[in-house]
Formats: structure tokens, sequence, C-alpha cells
């Protein structure tokens, strides 16, 4: 539900079916479709569920934390998003972590 009150806010409304219902929505597929291409197909086959947690535990790391994304300024997304809420409000600004 949260998830879902955060895509209503950023002005992301579901594809198909009930508005904000993000389970069908093409911001999603494009995001499971790089986890797909960038981790599950690229480093397997994988031999235990535990490997395919820890992989997909640091590669989100990675996602959020280390990408440098270039439609943002070649900054992380992380860094992004405390740059967007230190200036949007700033009482409550969260930290960025590296």
């Amino acid at each position: 539900m949260r998830f879902t009150t955060h895509l209503i806010a950023a002005g992301i409304d579901a594809s198909i079916g009930t508005v904000g219902d993000a389970l069908d929505n093409a911001l999603m597929e494009s995001q499971i479709g790089l986890y797909k291409t960038e981790l599950i197909k690229l480093r397997g086959p994988w031999r235990s569920l535990a490997d395919i947690e820890l992989a997909t535990a640091e590669w989100i790391e990675w996602f959020n934390n280390q990408r440098l994304h270039t439609a943002i300024g070649d900054i992380p997304p992380s860094e992004h998003e405390a740059i967007h809420y230190a200036q949007h409000q700033p009482d409550q600004a969260p930290a960025v972590t590296s």
C-alpha cells in the first residue's frame, strides 16, 4: 500500500486495472527486466536459492547506492532522492548512505 501511495504521489498511475495498482505497471515490468538481464541471466546458472538471495541484495545495493544514472546528473539514485527531499522537505531529509 505504501509503494502504491508513493507511485500515485509521483504521478505514476497503473497501466491497466485500478488506479495506483503497480502490479501491472510498465515501470515495474521494466525494472524486473533489468534485474533479470543484469543479474539473473548474466551470472547464472545458480546453485541455490541462497545464492540468488545474496546476489539480489548486492545488486539492489549497487543499483540504488552506487550506479551512476545519466538522467539525474550522473549520481546514484539514493543521492538524488536525498537531494530532492532536502530541497522539498528540509526537516525530513534522509541521510545519504554509501
